[in-house]
């Protein structure tokens, strides 16, 4: 029961989507695709086969190349993911989708029980989605969640040799392109432009939008082209085609118009396939309610910050949930296969998302279809783009900055307190490419200063880039290597020595860990930290109170320089603490309305420590008891903050505890 909410008691945790430490350890053995393995007996490709394969292919079912290549990459930006499915059952570079036989080779398992607000008041069993899902699968799959076997049917191969061979995967894409395009009613043809139509209907068959919009991403690779290795060590090319322009009629026999956006209630840019899902807001019973709160942001509280999520759980069984009012909220989904975005709680509202009602309060939350461990069967291109331009419309809608200072994933967002510190969630993790991401944002990120601008942002080769992790599949084993968005910490300029400590997340003492889900010593591509020292191939930065340094050779950067503002503690103040949220002094608060204590968490900045500044903000509580949006009120105090990047998650500063300077003054 909500009651008075002292100490963000509410709207903190989705049981069957959170990621503690042991329960994703557990949920992410449904879907071992990071660690999954080529078939056996396959001798080791050329670095060129792949790119014949789509020649031949498309030679074979007269397809332009230049559309298999580009369906291909928006489909798996050409990976084959060692055989392994991706979370919507779909294969190789294709992704040609067997959803039975993705769903029967999944182990089963059930989690523990979870709460499922934060406040110990309803429990849950934490049992796994897809399992549920495989239970209930009908005897007759839609189109979309078979088109395997219907490609097997068109080239004569076997559903396995489809499923494992990536030649083979080709070439069942090639067909289903072309009986797409016999479907429409046109004549082959060797013009890109004509294909339009069989390219929506090849990832959007369950819904025009959707088509369209992978379509348009499509032509949009086309155009540009692109050059880019695989995860199999394959060297892929689609030679550019900047003159090409669509057929308009191709969007007509489509079902299709490129002209259309979505329906004027939905807050989606034109560009996208977008649904409504709406999440109930209803009352029921000992005064509870749900899933989220009636607001008017921007005109009460600022909008400032978009955090980043994944659903741990299929596009089904999180649009059912969405649905639960007992269960909590979020304001879109977007589907891994084609990007198809639902729209769940307008943005003025606050959802019940980030596990931080200050960040609640003030965040658009938007969830991505998949599991945190297992990056290649679901962060897909299409999903990514989507995003992006999601994201592009929120940041004009809200004048949000295009940082990653104000776009974070979950797991960046702070513990409120001491003791939430520990149960703060993962998502998306090392494995979410931030470079790509914010490229596609139009904000790619680049030095804009010199060695002693006094800033680094973090920037990893994504694919070089492969720290050692574990926990994919089972706690301790290792995961298998993979590129990652992440650097790791030290205690010194030395890979051999401890990795730093996070006293929040293991106050027993204990030390950082490679787990998956560990974040105690990582630093994640775009984040800014302030240089403590320089020595040879190594960096110092100002990390949770300590140096932590990390690998920087000048041959292969995963760092850029960068100036901008930092805090540091006054002159005269030997330590400051630190915040998880930035509300108003206890003078601000008016009657009737609970005081919320703001803790400090057990991290201390020290005089001479500096930290790269984010944000300026006064501080604000929305009290949100009830049902009744009449007792709902926001408290405005005059204390001013700063978020800074305290470590992996940002963090608070007040004002009249730090001096703000130019970090190469």
């Amino acid at each position: 029961m909500r009651g008075s909410a002292p100490e963000d008691d509410k709207r903190t945790a989705r049981p069957a989507l959170r990621r503690s430490v042991t329960a994703v350890a557990a949920a992410v053995l449904l879907l071992p695709l990071i660690a999954a393995t080529p078939s056996a007996g396959a001798g080791k490709p050329g670095p060129g086969d792949l790119q014949r394969a789509f020649t031949e292919a498309a030679e074979r079912y007269h397809v332009p190349r230049s559309v298999l290549l580009g369906v291909s990459y928006l489909e798996s930006r050409w990976d084959d993911h060692g055989g392994a499915p991706s979370v919507s059952g779909g294969y190789g570079p294709m992704h040609l989708t067997d959803a039975r036989t993705a769903l029967s080779r999944e182990p089963e398992f059930s989690g523990p029980a979870e709460d499922a607000r934060g406040d110990g008041s309803r429990g849950r069993k934490a049992v796994s989605a897809r399992q549920a899902e495989r239970a209930k699968l009908p005897g007759e799959l839609p189109a979309r969640l078979r088109t395997l076997h219907t490609a097997a049917g068109l080239t004569g191969l076997s559903p396995e040799k489809l499923r494992t061979d990536p030649a083979a995967n080709v070439l069942g894409g090639a067909a289903l392109l072309a009986a797409e395009q016999r479907r429409t009613g046109t004549a082959g043809s060797a013009d890109p432009a004509q294909w339009y139509a069989a390219v929506a209907r090849y990832a959007g068959e369950d819904n025009s939008e959707a088509g369209r919009s992978f379509a348009n991403d499509v032509y949009a690779v086309i155009r540009r082209g692109l050059t880019r290795t695989t995860d199999a060590g394959q060297r892929v090319t689609l030679a550019a085609v900047p003159s090409l322009h669509l057929d308009s009629g191709q969007a007509k026999r489509a079902g299709m118009q490129t002209d259309e956006g979505p329906a004027p209630d939905l807050e989606c840019p034109w560009s996208v396939a977008c649904e409504s899902v709406p999440a109930p807001y209803e009352e029921f019973g000992d005064h509870d309610y749900g899933n989220h709160d009636l607001a008017n942001r921007p005109r009460d509280q600022r909008v400032s910050t978009i955090v980043i999520h994944d659903t741990e759980g299929s596009w089904e069984t999180t649009l059912k949930l969405i649905k639960d009012p007992t269960y909590v909220s979020w304001h879109y989904t977007i589907r891994s296969s084609d990007g198809l975005i639902a729209q769940h709680v307008p943005t003025k509202d606050v959802a019940w998302h980030a596990g931080n009602w200050y960040i609640n309060s003030h965040s658009v939350g938007i969830e991505h279809e998949g599991f945190l461990a297992s990056p290649d069967a679901w962060y897909t291109e299409a999903m990514y783009r989507t995003s992006a331009r999601l994201v592009r419309y929120l940041s004009r809608k809200y004048d949000v900055p295009l940082d990653r200072q104000h776009i974070v994933g979950h797991d960046n967002v702070p513990g409120t307190t001491p003791a939430t510190i520990k149960g703060m969630h993962t998502d998306p993790g090392p494995y979410w490419d931030w470079d790509h991401y914010f490229t596609l944002l139009g904000a790619p990120f680049t030095p804009n200063a010199g060695p002693r601008g006094g800033l680094v942002t973090i920037r990893p080769h994504y694919g070089q880039n492969r720290p050692d992790y574990t926990g994919c599949t089972k706690p301790g084993e290792p995961c298998a290597s993979h590129g990652s968005a992440a650097v790791r910490l030290y205690t010194a300029p030395d890979e051999h020595a401890p990795l730093v400590r996070d006293i929040g997340l293991h106050p027993d003492g204990s030390d950082s860990t490679i787990d998956v889900n560990d974040t105690g010593a990582r630093a994640s591509t775009g984040q800014q930290f302030a240089v403590a020292e320089r020595a040879g191939d190594w960096t110092a930065i100002w990390y949770l109170g300590q140096r932590a340094w990390f690998r920087n050779p000048a041959g292969a950067r995963t760092a850029v320089n960068s100036r901008g503002p930092v805090a540091t503690p006054k002159d005269g103040r030997a330590e400051i603490p630190v915040y998880g949220r930035a509300y108003p002094e206890k003078e601000a608060y008016p009657a009737g309305v609970p005081y919320q204590a703001v803790t400090p968490l057990p991290y201390k900045i020290t005089a001479g420590q500096e930290y790269a500044v984010g944000d300026r903000m006064r501080g604000d509580y929305f009290y949100a008891p009830t049902f009744d949006v009449s007792q709902h009120t926001v408290v405005r105090g005059n204390d001013v903050y700063y978020e800074i990047q305290l470590g992996h998650r940002v963090g608070y500063v007040r004002a009249d505890d730090v001096d703000i300077r130019r970090s190469d003054a």
